[in-house]
């Protein structure tokens, strides 16, 4: 569904808030678009996208600390976290710049990576008890690097399935998808190096290439799961709010076309809650299965849970 207003969307959320799980978790959801106003207000007082961005994260953390909501589980943390930022605009292409690489961040406009990736590290530092804008950071270099570690441009985990495995390696998330009656996913990932000329960092140094080669190849021997597009309803029931989910995608040369966070209310409907490239702004969608049916080159589903900190 799409948000139109703060009034809509105020009685979107009261509706919403009657199969929420408990009273806490409602009176964030309710507190959602008094934020969205404040962030508003904000964008139009200051164009600095770094000082925005340094604005939302202090006052989502505040409010995270505030309602106490490190106390709850991650999931449901980064649910309320990610209904914060409901309405955002989307954005691509903010990880990229001019000379070497370097950790980007940027809360004014989020893609579904980057949004998920900033939930799931806001959360992270909640239940860390820390709070620092470099907190922050940290968290997002953790997670966005292989090993945790920035070593150029290769280093980023690029590609989703990428990001999975190397963040069950370090025991951020756990690919859940097995348990769910996951079968093989046939991974074959080419993308980035049959088309270089999308990548600035390809293009300036056609040695990188070599290295993203050696990376598609690992990934296409590495074993994957994925919940095929007429099964997930029947999995729907065990999905949590907070579950990071990867849309497979049928696009040659790609493993996932699409990612978000499950949203659940007591009902049972496992909303998509993610930045909507069609709606352009990050939205509380329909259930994951309506919304994978809805897309012809959707295969499938890949659900990773965050792990406790």
């Amino acid at each position: 569904m799409e948000w139109k207003g703060e009034l809509e969307q105020v009685l979107a959320i009261r509706k919403l808030g009657n199969s929420i799980m408990d009273r806490r978790n409602f009176i964030g959801l309710l507190a959602a678009p008094l934020f969205l106003q404040q962030l508003k207000r904000s964008r139009k007082k200051n164009t600095d996208k770094q000082a925005t961005t340094k604005f939302i994260y202090s006052q989502a953390m505040k409010r995270a600390h505030n309602e106490h909501w490190e106390k709850l589980p991650i999931g449901e943390l980064m649910g309320n976290l990610g209904m914060l930022l409901l309405g955002t605009p989307y954005v691509g292409g903010t990880l990229e710049g001019d000379g070497p690489e370097v950790c980007r961040i940027d809360l004014t406009g989020l893609d579904c990576v980057t949004y998920f990736e900033n939930v799931l590290c806001m959360a992270r530092v909640a239940k860390k008890h820390k709070h620092t804008i470099q907190d922050f950071y940290n968290e997002v270099i953790f997670t966005r690097y292989r090993q945790g570690e920035i070593a150029g441009y290769t280093s980023r985990l690029h590609y989703t399935s990428d990001w999975i495995s190397d963040n069950e390696a370090k025991h951020v998330v756990t690919d859940i998808t097995p348990q769910l009656g996951g079968i093989p996913f046939p991974n074959r990932v080419s993308f980035m190096s049959a088309n270089p000329k999308y990548y600035a960092p390809l293009v300036s140094d056609p040695a990188l290439v070599n290295e993203i080669i050696s990376i598609e190849q690992r990934l296409n021997s590495t074993p994957r799961t994925y919940i095929p597009k007429d099964k997930i309803a029947d999995c729907e029931g065990a999905l949590q709010t907070g579950d990071i989910i990867a849309i497979a995608t049928s696009k040659a040369g790609l493993d996932y076309a699409h990612t978000g966070i499950i949203y659940k209310s007591n009902d049972g409907i496992a909303h998509l809650l993610h930045a909507s490239l069609t709606k352009k702004k990050v939205i509380l969608d329909v259930s994951i299965s309506d919304y994978v049916k809805g897309v012809k080159s959707h295969t499938g589903i890949t659900v990773v849970r965050p792990a406790e900190v």
